[in-house]
């Protein structure tokens, strides 16, 4: 294929995945709105004041960082892993493998339909913060850059995830059993300052730590980790991902089965 024909491929895709999520706003945009509002409701205005001052911030704006980048975790992941096990369901990828577009501009096409919808639900759910408190970011640069490397390191997840399913139980797996316990437990509503010797050593082995706790040194200018590092991490985990992501298109025989 010439670099104008795998340009076209790759637009295609990423139309196609953008698509499909806004054709079912009700079920893609709208739910994670409402759930981040709700947190908001909850732990910024009933428990927050209870709570009190974290890091030197009312608690709102310290977790309002946190409750952003559940949203683009949460939904960077479910996009492709729903579309990419709905193509392998209606025997679509199959079609798609066959043909001269190259892998890495298939799977470089989910992934950044997959960033598409969680940097769009990002925005939606900054734009609803601001309902509750004020967000001055102090570092743009390091906000973006987190926000965008750590969409596209969940979509890479969500591919894996979706190569392996076998049905569509299995793709609620991971979401249930992994992604939500590191999540919940990657310092959104806390600081592991708080924590003891021994759970703030734990704590430290969780990956999504570094990536909420980057985006809330870009927004705050406040980390309970090195900055450097957190970047560091990320790289290295989209880096395996992709690899990996590779390896599984080219050798799974649940894709050409």
């Amino acid at each position: 294929m010439s670099g104008t024909e795998k340009w076209i491929a790759f637009i295609t895709i990423i139309v196609r995945e953008v698509r499909r999520f806004l054709r079912i706003w009700p079920q893609t945009l709208l739910p994670p709105a409402i759930t981040i509002t709700l947190y908001f409701v909850i732990f910024g205005t009933l428990i927050g004041p209870r709570i009190g001052p974290m890091a030197g911030f009312n608690y709102i704006e310290f977790v309002a960082p946190g409750l952003i980048m559940l949203s683009v975790i949460t939904n960077s992941y479910g996009n492709v892993v729903s579309s990419f096990y709905g193509a392998k369901f209606g025997k679509s990828v199959e079609e798609l493998l066959v043909s001269p577009v190259p892998n890495y501009i298939i799977l470089t096409g989910f992934v950044m339909g997959g960033v598409a919808r969680g940097l769009g639900v990002g925005v939606i759910v900054t734009l609803l913060s601001l309902f509750f408190t004020r967000l001055n970011v102090e570092h743009i640069v390091v906000t973006c850059s987190v926000v965008f490397l750590t969409s596209v390191l969940f979509s890479l997840a969500g591919f894996i995830n979706a190569v392996f399913a076998r049905s569509f139980d299995d793709i609620s797996i991971i979401p249930s059993f992994v992604l939500t316990p590191l999540t919940y437990l990657g310092g959104i509503f806390y600081s592991i300052d708080m924590l003891p010797g021994l759970w703030e050593g734990v704590s430290r082995a969780n990956p999504i730590l570094y990536m909420i706790n980057a985006f809330r040194f870009g927004v705050l200018g406040v980390s309970d980790i090195d900055v450097g590092w957190a970047f560091l991490m990320i790289g290295l985990f989209i880096v395996g991902l992709y690899a990996y992501s590779m390896y599984l298109l080219v050798n799974s025989k649940g894709l050409r089965s």
